[in-house]
């Protein structure tokens, strides 16, 4: 992003990620109370990492971002890195995977799940 510019502090959920979240919660005990979360983790081989997990707590420092039912959780340092980014699934040749399409990595490793900004 250049100097000056600001990105809104949003983070999109694509219609392909939001049923594959429905459909995972109804494979759990409880699922109606599991929430995705997407943070953003120091390491991976380009600086940073996504990290996809659910979890039923939503903390103090969460947003909360809502598509079709499903809720997905970023907390305020992570949305920093993702703000302006979507969460999208993939079902491919080579596999099937959530992915972060993400305005804010200027570099990302081969296995999609690394990245590193300006």
């Amino acid at each position: 992003m250049p100097d000056g510019a600001t990105q809104e502090r949003v983070f999109g959920i694509t219609q392909n990620a939001a049923k594959r979240i429905a459909f995972l919660r109804t494979q759990e005990d409880d699922g109606d109370a599991l929430k995705m979360r997407v943070s953003v983790l120091g390491g991976g081989c380009s600086g940073f990492q996504y990290v996809f997990d659910f979890d039923r707590t939503v903390n103090e420092d969460d947003h909360v971002f809502e598509r079709d039912g499903v809720e997905v959780l970023v907390d305020d340092v992570s949305l920093d890195l993702l703000a302006g980014a979507q969460l999208d699934y993939k079902d491919e040749l080579i596999g099937a995977y959530f992915a972060v399409e993400n305005p804010n990595a200027t570099a990302s490793c081969g296995c999609g799940t690394s990245f590193s900004v300006g």
